[in-house]
C-alpha cells in the first residue's frame, strides 16, 4: 500500500516526469538506522516500520539532483564500520546528502578519516557539514550539532562553548558570493526554559534568519519552538515528527 508523504508545511511531493525547473533542498533529523547494529527504532510508539517509510518517503519527494542536510542522530553505529550498511542505505537513496553531527553519532571521527572511509567503500552521495559550508541553489548551507545547557554543569559550559564555535566557522565558511545563511543543528538551541545564549548569539550576530533543528521526540515536540524568535525562524525536522518525509526548505525565506 503506498503511504502518503505529509510532512507538513514546506513539503513537495515529486512524481515520476516532475521536474519543478530547480534543485531542491530538503531536511530531516533524528533518522537512527540501525542496519548494522541492534538497536531498532521500531519499538517505540510511531517509529513502526520506519526504515521502510523512509525510503518510501524520499523517494517519492527527492530527485537526484536535489541535496538533504541530514541534522544528526543518523545511525547507532558504534564505529564506522558498524554504520557502513546505513551510510550504503543512504547513498542508495536520490539526493546529495549533507551530515551534521548529533549526540548518538558514536561512529563520528575525524573528516578525514571519515571520507576516507566512504572513499574506501564507495559512497559517493554523503559528504559533511563540519566547520563548512555550502552553497546550493543561491543558500549558503551551515551547521553544527550544538548544545542545550540543561543542567549548569561546567562541561555543558564548555561544550556550548565549543560548539557555538563550530557554528561561527561554519558560517564564516559561507564566502563572499552572495546569499542567505541558513542554519542547521542537531540540538535546539531553545527549548521549554532552556536557552543556549552563545548558540542565539551565533546565529544573530550572522544575520541568520532560519535556524532547523532535530533532536526532540514524541510528547517533547509539544515544548518545540517553531516559528519566528528573536528575528529567526525556527523549525523541528527530526524524523518522527515529520511522518519520516523530508522536509523542503524554501529558496527563499520571505
Amino acid at each position: 500500500m503506498l503511504s502518503i508523504c505529509t510532512g507538513g508545511a514546506g513539503y513537495a511531493p515529486r512524481f515520476p516526469g516532475f521536474t519543478g525547473g530547480f534543485m531542491a533542498i530538503y531536511t530531516i533529523g533524528d533518522l537512527h538506522l540501525s542496519l548494522g547494529a541492534d538497536k531498532a527504532m521500531d519499538i517505540f510508539p510511531g517509529w513502526e516500520n520506519y526504515v521502510a517509510r523512509i525510503e518510501e518517503n524520499w523517494k517519492n519527494t527527492v530527485r537526484e539532483e536535489d541535496t538533504v542536510v541530514l541534522a544528526g542522530d543518523i545511525s547507532w553505529g558504534m564505529s564506522l564500520q558498524q554504520a557502513l550498511r546505513d551510510f550504503q542505505f543512504i547513498d542508495a537513496l536520490p539526493g546529495k546528502k549533507l551530515l551534521l553531527k548529533g549526540n548518538h553519532d558514536y561512529w563520528w571521527t575525524t573528516r578525514a578519516k571519515m571520507e576516507a572511509f566512504f572513499e574506501e567503500n564507495g559512497i559517493r552521495s554523503l559528504s559533511f557539514l563540519h566547520n563548512s559550508a555550502s552553497l546550493v541553489e543561491g543558500l549558503w548551507l551551515c551547521g553544527s550539532r550544538g548544545w542545550i545547557f540543561e543542567n549548569g554543569q561546567e562541561h555543558d559550559r564548555k561544550i556550548t562553548a565549543r560548539e557555538a564555535t563550530r557554528l561561527e566557522l561554519s558560517l564564516k565558511a559561507a564566502g563572499e558570493e552572495p546569499g542567505e545563511r541558513v542554519a542547521f543543528l542537531h540540538y535546539p538551541p531553545l527549548y521549554g526554559n532552556e536557552t543556549s545564549v552563545e548558540i542565539l548569539d551565533v546565529l544573530r550576530r550572522y544575520e541568520v534568519r532560519r535556524c532547523y533543528y532535530g533532536h526532540i521526540h514524541s510528547a517533547g515536540c509539544a515544548w518545540a519552538l517553531e516559528g519566528e524568535q528573536l528575528g529567526i525562524t525556527f523549525k523541528l525536522i527530526s524524523a518522527d515528527y515529520l511522518r519520516f518525509c523530508p522536509h523542503l526548505v524554501p529558496l527563499s525565506g520571505k
